[in-house]
């Protein structure tokens, strides 16, 4: 039920959001459905990725089908520049076949008209019921007979742990924000840090505010309301700012070695992230294998069972692809074959969005880095907890970069998280007026 109803307001929202933006929609007649057709003879498509193992997965694709055959390009994370990069590259008509993207992204590339409608291409409409509800939804912008990308995986978030320190120091596991802050004292007092704060990906963030209950964006079917500074988004900035003005968390940019050091020599003892956050533990920490677990995120009133969701992507198939049957054709075999599934989740822990996917037995089984937990079992949990009512706005990546920008002075004692978000909301107001989206000033 929970799922359903996600489905239908993302349907609705996004929906909104093409109208809103004049952006053509080809549906089940347009151009791009028309022209989905096997291409002659052999054909090399390119595909740009940042998820681990990706080249092994796709060499399995490779063995088996000669005749379409996959080259794997690798870049950093979406808003860590591949984003931009593909930006770039549409504009100068030389983008890739492929492209992940995250869902929180897809409507900045719909906006543009830089995704190819893929719904005429062989089983793609049929896949609709191999999928998670709302991801879907995240993928056809509302057109039921359009489809923009194949949902790839989710985001649900919980709280990665070590172990090892909590029990060396006796300290309690925090179920809730409040009981979050009083561990981060008393870690802080040990010489390390509760968890980092990220002052460049604000998805992190958003994950937090999501779990709260704000709502950064909202549309009437006529115009865009925009409010990065709602009551919840406050709290929750309040609470992060409090943490860096005491020096209780660290914040190092994430993933590069500095991040990775925190937490390989037991610096920085949480994160809460999404279930693909464990392969970026394990990757970035490789000496604390065994130490690690997986708990509920904390809660911000005790008893309740909330949580955010950070990322989840998509494979999408870009507008000047002469080949969108063939890269179609890979794109469902990668997103549904439970062979490409298990490979994708023992590589980079990925959660899948097809249905299927959920039973696949890597999601039963312990993980040794993680001390045997079977920690799915919590991200599944945590799934079924996330509010299907969190809406994203169609300039998302001009959004994040305008908060990142706030958070990165913030960090530094430079301006306050607050700040940010009131800076990146206007800039966000204006970089919509400015596309003509119809938006509440």
């Amino acid at each position: 039920m929970r799922m359903k109803k996600r489905a239908v307001a993302v349907a609705l929202l996004t929906a909104a959001t093409v109208a809103l933006t004049g952006c053509a929609t080809s549906g089940s007649t347009g151009t791009d459905a028309a022209a989905c057709a096997p291409s002659k003879g052999k054909v090399d498509l390119t595909f740009t990725t940042w998820i681990p193992g990706m080249e092994d997965t796709v060499a399995v694709w490779n063995k088996a089908n000669p005749d379409i055959q996959v080259k794997v390009q690798t870049g950093p994370n979406g808003n860590g520049g591949t984003y931009q990069n593909f930006f770039n590259q549409l504009k100068a008509g030389n983008a890739p076949d492929l492209g992940q993207i995250e869902y929180d992204a897809l409507p900045n590339f719909r906006v543009q008209d830089g995704l190819t409608d893929l719904a005429a291409c062989d089983g793609v409409l049929d896949a609709k019921s191999d999928f998670v509800d709302w991801t879907w939804g995240q993928v056809n912008f509302g057109e039921d007979k359009s489809v923009y990308a194949i949902p790839q995986d989710a985001g649900p978030m919980a709280m990665f742990y070590r172990t090892d320190l909590f029990k060396a120091n006796n300290i309690e596991i925090p179920t809730t924000w409040a009981e979050y802050a009083t561990a981060a004292e008393k870690i802080r007092a040990t010489g390390g840090y509760i968890t980092n704060f990220s002052q460049s990906d604000i998805n992190q963030f958003a994950g937090f505010v999501w779990q709260a209950g704000g709502k950064w964006f909202k549309n009437d079917g006529d115009k865009w309301t925009v409010d990065l500074t709602d009551p919840t988004t406050t709290k929750v900035a309040a609470y992060w700012q409090d943490l860096i003005d005491r020096d209780l968390v660290s914040t190092n940019p994430p993933w590069t070695d500095e991040w990775n050091n925190a937490y390989n020599s037991g610096s920085d003892w949480t994160w809460n992230s999404a279930a693909w956050g464990a392969n970026s533990i394990a990757s970035g920490a490789p000496d604390t294998a065994g130490k690690w677990a997986v708990a509920q995120s904390p809660q911000w009133k005790a008893g309740d069972k909330a949580s955010g969701n950070w990322g989840g992507s998509s494979t999408a198939v870009f507008k000047g692809s002469k080949h969108p049957y063939e890269a179609a054709k890979f794109a469902l075999w990668l997103n549904t074959s439970a062979e490409s599934l298990t490979m994708l989740n023992k590589s980079a822990n990925l959660y899948p969005a097809a249905k299927s996917g959920l039973d696949l037995p890597a999601l039963k089984e312990g993980v040794p880095f993680y001390g045997d937990q079977a920690i799915y079992d919590e991200f599944a949990t945590a799934s079924a907890q996330v509010s299907p009512d969190f809406v994203w706005g169609p300039t998302m990546t001009q959004t994040y970069n305008d908060v990142s920008d706030g958070f990165k002075g913030a960090v530094s004692g430079k301006g306050t998280l607050a700040e940010a978000l009131k800076v990146g909301q206007a800039n966000t107001i204006a970089a919509m007026s400015a596309q003509s989206i119809p938006v509440n000033k």
